[in-house]
Parts: structure tokens; C-alpha cells; sequence
């Protein structure tokens, strides 16, 4: 399946600011979900950011959270039951691409939950994170295991681009510089 505009749903999860102070990938994270979501207002692309009990676990940074809709608060670890979420998916999307935090909790739990219900899910790997190590790789594994489909932020963003014709490629091509 290749990724379309139209029929696209960019999930940004729980990209938080005292889940990122113990991430070593916090910058990259960051970036690269940005580069998502700017590239996702660039191409018309739909998108969703979730906060996982803010209260808690702080608010998105700011410089991400400009480039999305309102953030959407959760408690369930899978974004699937939050309504924001939920609505999004349900307006048309066949396919949904993840990222965010944290790769084995969250991430994962959503993904599945994503795949069970018949939506094609791809997850930028390079815009995801653990706290540790081996429970990011060992996600990654399992979701590929499952169906799930592993990339990366740059290959989205030429995917849903799809030639260098776009009128949006120019724009598309700095944000990977």
C-alpha cells in the first residue's frame, strides 16, 4: 500500500515534555514528528496530536504542538477510544502513520489496535522513541510482526508527495535539508 494524501491520517502520540527529559532521541523526536506534521499541513493531510494525562506528564513543546490541531488528552495508553482520535480515523482514512512516545506502549498499543480494525498502519521510525533500548526494538519487531508498516519520516514525506511536480515539492524538499 502506498501512502495517499487524501486518505492519510498523520497520528502524532503523546510527544511530552516529562516524557521527552528522559529520552536520549528527544531532539530527533521532536524534529522529525514536526517535519511529519508540517509536511501533513503542506499536502492537506489530515492529523491528530494526543497527550497522555497531561496533567501528569506535561504538555507538548510548543514548537510541535504550533504545527498541529489542539492536542486531544488521553489516559488509555492506545489512542483508539479517545474521540478526537477516533473521529479522525472514521472520516475516511485508509491509512494512518504513527509517531511519537513511547515505541512499546503507547505506539504499539495503537498501532494494533489500528490493525485490527482494518487500517493499514505505518510507523516513521525515526520518529518514535523508548525510554529503553531494547523495548524499542523489540516493539518495532513485534508491529512488524503483526502487519504493521516500518519507515521513515522522509519516506512519508515523498510518498505523499509522489513527484517532484507537486506544486508543494519545493517546500517538501527543505524540510528534509
Amino acid at each position: 500500500m502506498r501512502l495517499v494524501p487524501a486518505t492519510s491520517l498523520l497520528a502524532i502520540i503523546d510527544v511530552q515534555e516529562r516524557l521527552l527529559a528522559v529520552m536520549t532521541d528527544a531532539e530527533r523526536v521532536v524534529a522529525r514528528c514536526r517535519r511529519l506534521a508540517e509536511a501533513a499541513r503542506l499536502l492537506g493531510v489530515r492529523a491528530v496530536l494526543t497527550e497522555q494525562y497531561p496533567q501528569g506528564l506535561g504538555a507538548t513543546p510548543a514548537e510541535l504542538a504550533a504545527a498541529l490541531p489542539p492536542a486531544a488528552p488521553k489516559l488509555t495508553f492506545s489512542c483508539s477510544g479517545c474521540h478526537a482520535f477516533d473521529a479522525a480515523v472514521a472520516s475516511g482514512v485508509s491509512a494512518v502513520v504513527l509517531a511519537g512516545l513511547e515505541t512499546h506502549v503507547c505506539v504499539t498499543q495503537t498501532a494494533l489496535d489500528l490493525a485490527a480494525a482494518g487500517v493499514t498502519v505505518f510507523v516513521a521510525v525515526d520518529a518514535v522513541a523508548s525510554r529503553n533500548d531494547l523495548d524499542h526494538a523489540t516493539a518495532l519487531r513485534r508491529l512488524e510482526a503483526a502487519g504493521v508498516i516500518l519507515t521513515t519520516s522522509e519516506a512519508v514525506l515523498f510518498e505523499w508527495c509522489r513527484t517532484a511536480e507537486h506544486p508543494q515539492f519545493q517546500a517538501i524538499r527543505r524540510l528534509v535539508r
